[in-house]
């Protein structure tokens, strides 16, 4: 029996707390994207599938929307993110593209943060999809590339995104990159160029 995804999330939050409290947290190189918030200039934030969990409690009720898949897997994740805290904006590369960033617009117009998953929902892993650049184009924002490390995880070896699961206890540093405007206009061949520059930003942070 599959479980309601609100049902689901309603467990899962309670249980991911207490799980994200046991981690220890450092930041590096956060400053200059506090200080857009400081600014009220809202930036949209990459990140890998692989590495989101420790995420969601540290970014949690922070005014930040996450673009989280249309799919009924997606509808998992968007109950829980709802349930933590985080705006949602649903649509990927495949399924309601359009719409999600129209509600990713309204939210940065809100004056909130965004969050991408840059090679979801389903890869390939660690290939930036043109999601988040053409955004940033569209509504002149700066992306802030966000990588994290875990001193001690499980991997899920057999998914797509080899999603990593940090252990109660294990270190978490979150490395944030220096805010950047992608130098593009919105057509196919430099939003192909600013994923190849965004992926290579993600890849320098660790």
């Amino acid at each position: 029996m599959r479980l309601h995804p609100e049902l689901l999330a309603k467990i899962l939050v309670p249980a991911v707390n207490i799980w994200s409290s046991t981690l220890q947290y450092t930041r590096k190189n956060f400053s200059p994207t506090n200080q857009r918030r400081i600014d009220k200039k809202p930036v949209i934030f990459a990140i890998w599938h692989d590495e989101m969990f420790p995420l969601f409690r540290l970014h949690r009720g922070e005014k930040v929307t996450a673009v989280v898949s249309a799919s009924n897997d997606g509808e998992i994740l968007a109950c829980f993110m709802a349930r933590m805290g985080f705006g949602l904006a649903r649509g990927s590369s495949s399924r309601r593209g359009n719409q999600a960033l129209k509600e990713a617009g309204r939210s940065i117009n809100k004056g909130h943060d965004i969050i991408f998953t840059v090679d979801g929902p389903t890869g390939p892993r660690h290939e930036v999809k043109p999601g988040a650049v053409y955004l940033a184009a569209k509504f002149n924002m700066e992306i802030v590339p966000v990588r994290v490390d875990m001193s001690k995880k499980f991997i899920f070896s057999k998914s797509w995104d080899k999603f990593q699961l940090p252990l109660p206890f294990s270190r978490i540093k979150v490395c944030y990159g220096t805010p950047y405007h992608p130098q593009i206009k919105i057509n196919s061949r430099e939003i192909e160029n600013a994923c190849t520059e965004l992926q290579e930003k993600l890849n320098l942070q660790l």
